[in-house]
Parts: structure tokens; C-alpha cells; sequence
């Protein structure tokens, strides 16, 4: 198993993007701490990574609750070191016409895709600070700039992290600090499978593994650069 100093931490690790993000960066010698709420699955997932030969740990959390997400991260530190590189990937699609949408699926989906990363960032920024290095990584959308039909949940909090991210790069690129947002077009994931508008064609979309290589390029930056948003789109997206 390879030995790294590199820690990183990728929330909504055990599937698709993030579950790419876990692997690819584990690939970059960084030692991978990995999140999500099903134990199983990042159990599972955990194990993938050491026989692929990464040093690797995880917690099972829900990262809206900060109980849990304190409880997750300081378990993940003991285990692997100090966090430097947190990948905020968690995220759910609620996508339905407004009529249909209920105020259970307007706050689920403010707390999965925007509280947490709340959360989860107040946890490990602090010693990032101290230590006058870092990076954090939110996987946003272009959603987060454009509007979708059946999106308004979904849309919003995407903008809202947006938001987010480019503030919080202001005030934190002084301590060397580094905030991209990373926000990819349509992906083959089984992400937002029980939508109620119509579907997008699966022909053409992006792969996890593309998110994933976008991720560890903008983390391969020099110290001196910074990137704080990068789109992603299919090349040839079909109708």
C-alpha cells in the first residue's frame, strides 16, 4: 500500500462521480478518506481502494447532520492525517415539476447539496488555515448558471453553492488556500433517476472518470495559480 502525506477527503464517495474522484486521486498517491451515509457502501468501497493498492479509510455519514459530519471527519484525521484536499462531491436531484415539489424535497435537497458543504467545510478549514495550505473542491453544475426544467430545488442550490465557492475563495486564497468549483454538464451516473420531467439522452453524456480528471488537473495547479471555476461539457451532446 502506498504511503502518502496527501490527505483528501471526497464526500458521496461509494458511486459515480465521487466514487471516480476516490479512485483518481488515490491514483495521485493521496491517501483517501472517503464519506456517505449507506455503511455497506463505503465499506465496499474502502476495500476497492486498498486493493487497488491506496491507502484509504471511511466513515458512513450523513453529512447534513453536523454531529455526524464532526464525528466522520475527526475519525477519518485519526485514521489518515490531517485533511488537505476536501472534494464537497454529495449531492442529490430532486427534479420534478414545482407543483409537485414538497417542502420534504426543498429542504432535503438545500441540506444534501448546500448545508453540507457548509458543514463539512467548517470542519477541516480551520486546520488548513493553520497550516497555510490547502484546497477545496466543490462539485457544482451547470445547472449552477443555467435553468432546468424540473430544477428549481436543484438549480437553486447549485447557484448557491456557486455563490459560495466564490466567496469563500476571496477570503481564504491569503492563507494559501485554494476554492474551485468544478460544474459539469449531463453525466452517466444513476444520479437523478427518479426525476419526473423528461429525461435527457444518456448518448454522449460525460463519464465520472472525465469529472475526476478535471478534478486532479485543477489540483495539479502550481501553488502560484489559481483556477476558482471550471465548466465541463459533453463534447457532443445529443438531443
Amino acid at each position: 500500500m502506498t504511503t502518502t502525506s496527501r490527505v483528501a477527503l471526497v464526500t458521496g464517495a461509494t458511486e459515480g462521480i465521487g466514487r471516480a474522484i476516490a479512485f483518481a486521486l488515490g491514483a495521485e498517491r493521496y491517501a483517501v478518506g472517503i464519506c456517505a451515509r449507506t455503511a455497506a457502501r463505503v465499506t465496499e468501497t474502502v476495500k476497492a481502494l486498498r486493493d487497488a493498492g491506496y491507502q484509504a479509510a471511511g466513515a458512513a455519514a450523513d453529512v447534513s447532520h453536523p454531529d455526524q459530519v464532526h464525528a466522520a471527519v475527526t475519525r477519518l484525521v485519526e485514521a489518515l492525517g490531517p485533511i488537505d484536499t476536501l472534494v464537497n462531491n454529495a449531492g442529490i436531484g430532486i427534479l420534478k415539476p414545482f407543483q409537485d415539489l414538497t417542502l420534504e424535497d426543498w429542504d432535503r435537497t438545500m441540506a444534501v447539496n448546500l448545508r453540507s458543504v457548509y458543514l463539512v467545510t467548517r470542519e477541516v478549514l480551520p486546520g488548513m488555515r493553520s497550516r497555510g495550505e490547502g484546497a477545496i473542491v466543490n462539485v457544482a453544475s451547470l445547472a449552477g448558471r443555467n435553468a432546468v426544467v424540473g430544477g428549481t430545488a436543484y438549480a437553486a442550490s447549485k447557484h448557491a453553492m456557486l455563490g459560495f465557492s466564490k466567496s469563500l475563495m476571496m477570503e481564504v486564497r491569503k492563507d494559501g488556500i485554494r476554492v474551485v468549483a468544478v460544474c459539469p454538464g449531463s453525466v452517466r451516473t444513476g444520479f437523478g433517476q427518479g426525476r419526473t420531467v423528461p429525461k435527457v439522452s444518456r448518448s454522449g453524456m460525460l463519464e465520472p472518470e472525465d469529472v475526476a480528471e478535471v478534478v486532479v488537473a485543477a489540483l495539479r495547479l502550481p501553488a502560484r495559480a489559481l483556477t476558482s471555476e471550471i465548466d465541463l461539457r459533453p463534447a457532443n451532446p445529443q438531443a
